[in-house]
């Protein structure tokens, strides 16, 4: 049998598999298009099964996995750069004299960290709607606003040794 028959006889299966894992269409689709282009890979170096079907499934389940795995990974490390980057900012506002300073920073900032740092901090909104309504990416908003904090941080540290 050819690779293009195989996926024509084995992609709905292979999809509707990846989608009950992962509970999401987009998910199961690109996970399925990747399960065949492994497949595709394993085949032209001749280490084909006899079983193709449970053959695919390994390959779409150990492809899911793997997946999963970088995406538990990616919001570890970015639920721990929420928990590390809000910690001083924090602090700094929970000192009304401190907060003042931040806000009087805050008016004279560059826009858009301005309005990023604002939406982030003050409105609480996460990095896909402030990239939304700026109409850019998600990595975008995320860099703006750590460079506006950045700043802010770097201020406050000046302030605070002008006051020493």
């Amino acid at each position: 049998m050819n690779f293009e028959g195989i996926y024509q006889d084995y992609f709905h299966d292979v999809y509707l598999y990846l989608r009950a894992l992962s509970r999401d269409e987009k998910i199961a689709e690109e996970m399925a298009q990747e399960t065949f282009f492994k497949a595709l890979n394993a085949i032209e170096n001749d280490t084909g099964p006899s079983d193709i079907r449970a053959w695919l499934f390994t390959i779409a389940k150990h492809t899911y996995f793997t997946y999963y795995k970088k995406q538990k990974k990616q919001i570890l490390s970015d639920v721990m750069e929420e928990t590390n980057t809000g910690v001083e900012i924090t602090d700094h506002l929970m000192n009304k004299e401190d907060a003042f300073t931040v806000h009087q920073f805050l008016h004279s900032m560059k826009e858009p960290y301005k309005e990023v740092f604002t939406l982030r901090t003050f409105g609480e909104l996460p990095f896909k709607k402030i990239a939304e309504l700026f109409g850019k990416s998600e990595g975008w908003a995320r860099v703006t606003f750590h460079r506006a904090r950045k700043e802010i941080m770097e201020y406050m540290e000046e302030m605070n040794d002008e006051r020493s």
